[in-house]
């Protein structure tokens, strides 16, 4: 690859940034092999840091956060979002990664800590030291935060959530959609995050492509809309983000569009009426495209 994602494994704040190819990384580094911008962007989000730091340990006499590959990276729900999004996302990582390496250049005793470290000063809105003022002018901290605000918001909208969400709320949406993800791949469809490489077998297929490895027609006949065992539905989400979410991810695993009333057979107690209501602001949000028969497919 010409280019992969690293974190430190210990660390006082949770950061990726892009190494090149020819760089051998030691013990001390967690190496993600994506080379595409936009997980970087994920992974850089408000998002991903708030799990990591819940799902991962501490370390060292600073008590530093931990990134534990196995329970940070590999049960985190990336978003499914449209292409106009990923381009967004793609395009603030591309100019986080290349500021910080920007600034760095130009000033080699600037440290991602110490930048950091200023960057958590001004969301605090406590006044900044002299040092901290030095820092400040020369990393151009002002304008680090502001793309990673942008990124923040482009990566909530990604996931289809307020921008608003606590720390709490924001974990409280990621388990649910961890278990979404688990039922997925428990009836076959695998969100691949390098199909080429995590599914040859399947690559050229369009689901493999879009990240999703292709259901077993066993499974899709369960699942159609037409007819749904009991045993088969899933329980109505509480919150309204996570009903949204529930809709969209079940739309996007049907073989066929579906009705407000067939998408609600899936669950159990879902109100029709709000179902219909969720589909009309997935759809202005462009993630459901309605049909002329009263169908929903996925955007």
């Amino acid at each position: 690859m010409r280019r992969f994602i690293t974190t430190p494994e210990t660390s006082k704040h949770r950061f990726f940034v892009f190494l090149d190819g020819s760089v051998l990384p030691d013990n001390m580094l967690v190496n993600i092999a994506l080379d595409d911008a936009h997980f970087l962007g994920v992974l850089s989000s408000r998002i991903h840091v708030t799990w990591a730091l819940a799902a991962g340990g501490r370390l060292g006499v600073g008590n530093d956060p931990r990134y534990n590959k196995t329970r940070c990276f590999d049960p985190f729900p990336f978003p499914d979002c449209d292409d106009s999004l990923k381009a967004r996302i793609r395009a603030l990582a591309e100019s986080l990664d290349a500021h910080r390496k920007q600034r760095q250049a130009e000033h080699p005793d600037l440290t991602l800590t110490g930048m950091y470290n200023v960057l958590a000063t001004l969301r605090s809105g406590a006044p900044l030291t002299d040092k901290e003022r030095d820092i400040h002018e020369r990393g151009l901290v002002s304008v680090l935060k502001q793309i990673h605000d942008e990124l923040d918001e482009a990566v909530f909208a990604a996931y289809g959530w307020p921008a608003t969400l606590s720390d709490e709320e924001i974990l409280e949406h990621l388990v649910a959609l961890n278990r979404e993800r688990a039922d997925e791949e428990r009836r076959g469809l695998v969100r691949w995050l390098r199909p080429e490489f995590q599914a040859p077998d399947h690559a050229t297929t369009p689901a493999a492509v879009q990240g999703e490895f292709p259901p077993d027609p066993a499974d899709l006949a369960a699942t159609s809309a037409a007819a749904v065992p009991p045993s088969a539905k899933r329980p109505w989400p509480k919150t309204l983000a996570e009903q949204a979410q529930a809709l969209r991810s079940l739309l996007a695993s049907l073989p066929e569009p579906a009705t407000p009333a067939d998408l609600a057979r899936h669950f159990t107690k879902a109100p029709r009426p709000r179902v219909a209501e969720l589909l009309d602001t997935l759809s202005t949000l462009g993630q459901a495209r309605p049909l002329p028969d009263g169908r929903f497919a996925p955007p």
